[in-house]
């Protein structure tokens, strides 16, 4: 912050990172108007005060109303101020406002630091005031896409050990996030809260984002590597339409975004089509190509006229999740797994403790109590995705043990197999 910067904090919100929006000018503590004010200029707030990046910019009194004078009104900040009174506004307590109109903010009290970009580094939590750095033990690749997409980078390309982005001088925090990868940013995971213990500084969770190569998103499916396909071009996304979408194009938009290989390209149904913008008409790619745009994009008019271009979707191998539902907790309960786009369960046909196992060693919740069947934890609905699994309980995924065909089964779902596993650890 350069001088003459106008402090600022957050008041009555549930830390310093949060709160209705203050501005000290003339030695006198103020508020800021909510008329006109976003995201952008609660990013300003958010970096003045070293809070990370914003998650809310709340307006009209979210906060409760302050008191003394108004100073601020209509800002309109770039994002690239170092404080909210490099902003434009109206003039210093020049405003037609009242104090139930009294802007917020809430920002994500996580950063990346000591990267070479603003997409890399080493994860810090605010907490209780003070810049900590979280423990690798429980960090993993979903965790990190949700960070990285909320801090507007794209995916998490790796999570890379060994302290590469130096020592913090902080408390090291053991919280635990158990993210499925399609939330907005990390405060909407489930979170264990483990607080500062004993783990070393060159364990210390990190994440390399994807950043600009990011140009491809699926949206509207149940996890990040299935849904329909999105293209990032000239600072918008726009819909991807092709009239002869196939595995080949499928395969190549799965491997960009790191979702493993391609097990569906589809079209998807009309509810579910896009609306917006198109930003790629026609695409024909060998498979092998690293990214969507290195295949042909430049069909000639006369080709797509042949067929209708419609929009384009795809699911990945990277999609499949496994949870437990209807239980205690989120460790016990039914077994789902998600696949090919929807949720099923599983028949408990020689259903046991190392099929058991390897479910919940897969959520991060220990060992394995019990395997139960006959519908233990209620019945679920749709698919019956897997009969006869026969697991050793040294695999890393469920969908990794041997079984029958994905939905062949002579099941009912009064069948289905649940869970019991030993907690967190």
């Amino acid at each position: 912050m350069f001088e003459g910067a106008a402090v600022v904090r957050l008041e009555d919100g549930s830390g310093r990172c949060a709160g209705r929006v203050e501005v000290k000018h003339q030695g006198q503590w103020g508020t800021v108007c909510g008329y006109s004010w976003d995201m952008t200029d609660a990013a300003v707030v958010c970096k003045q005060l070293g809070c990370g990046s914003a998650l809310k910019a709340p307006k009209y009194g979210h906060f409760g109303p302050g008191s003394g004078p108004i100073w601020m009104d209509d800002v309109r900040c770039r994002g690239t101020e170092s404080a909210l009174s490099d902003c434009t506004h109206n003039g210093w307590g020049q405003h037609n406002c009242n104090h139930r109109k009294d802007a917020g903010v809430t920002c994500s009290g996580f950063r990346l630091v000591n990267g070479s970009t603003a997409c890399e580094g080493r994860v810090e939590i605010h907490v209780l005031g003070t810049w900590g750095s979280l423990c690798a033990s429980h960090w993993d690749l979903l965790d990190a896409h949700v960070l990285c997409r909320h801090l507007d980078c794209g995916f998490a390309e790796s999570i890379p050990r060994g302290g590469p982005f130096g020592r913090g001088t902080g408390p090291v925090w053991r919280d635990s996030f158990h993210c499925d990868g399609t939330e907005a940013h990390l405060g909407q995971c489930p979170v264990t809260a483990l607080g500062a213990s004993p783990c070393s500084h060159e364990n210390n969770a990190a994440v390399i984002c994807s950043a600009g190569s990011a140009s491809l998103r699926l949206v509207g499916g149940g996890s990040r590597c299935d849904g329909r396909v999105e293209i990032f071009q000239h600072g918008t996304w726009g819909r991807v339409l092709d009239d002869q979408w196939d595995m080949q194009e499928a395969s190549v938009v799965c491997r960009q975004l790191r979702c493993g290989e391609a097990e569906t390209a589809y079209n998807p149904p009309k509810p579910q089509r896009g609306t917006g913008p198109v930003g790629l008409r026609g695409v024909r790619c060998a498979g092998h190509e690293a990214n969507l745009t290195l295949c042909n994009t430049s069909l000639p008019e006369s080709m797509l006229a042949a067929g209708i271009a419609e929009d384009v979707g795809v699911v990945c191998w990277g999609s499949r999740q496994v949870r437990l539902v209807n239980g205690p907790g989120r460790c016990a309960g039914r077994v789902e797994i998600y696949y090919q786009g929807s949720w099923g369960t599983i028949c408990d046909d020689s259903w046991d403790l190392p099929d058991a196992t390897v479910v919940c060693h897969q959520l991060g919740c220990g060992g394995a109590v019990k395997a139960v069947g006959s519908a233990r934890f209620g019945e679920g609905s749709g698919q019956i995705w897997l009969d006869a699994v026969n697991c050793s309980g040294a695999e890393a995924a469920l969908w990794d043990c041997p079984a029958g065909s994905w939905g062949q089964h002579d099941c009912g779902h009064k069948e289905d197999a649940g869970v019991d596993c030993s907690g967190f650890v």
